[in-house]
């Protein structure tokens, strides 16, 4: 019994669709700006990639902190298009 290879797994874009990504930025220790993505609680969708992605669209560093994204700087309009272009809904707070 083959099951069917990853690419062609729907789940991750149904469980997109269901998910509202919400951005904020927040002023951390020394005035340092972060970007926070939340909202994305689907265990179907991998938070690492999904952090890989956005990370190198806006050209800084971050990490992934339980089911929140963190991204280092204020990233708030590049965010939200990059999560938009791979099929999230997204508020900005």
């Amino acid at each position: 019994f083959r099951s069917l290879p990853d690419e062609l797994c729907i789940c991750q874009e149904i469980a997109k669709e269901q998910q509202k990504a919400t951005l904020s930025v927040v002023r951390r220790r020394y005035g340092k700006m972060v970007t926070i993505v939340e909202g994305i609680n689907d265990p179907a969708i991998d938070l690492g990639q999904l952090a890989k992605i956005l990370k190198g669209a806006c050209a800084s560093g971050g990490t992934v902190k339980g089911r929140t994204i963190e991204l280092q700087g204020d990233h708030k309009k590049r965010a939200a298009k990059v999560l938009e272009q791979n099929g999230y809904q997204v508020e900005v707070r």
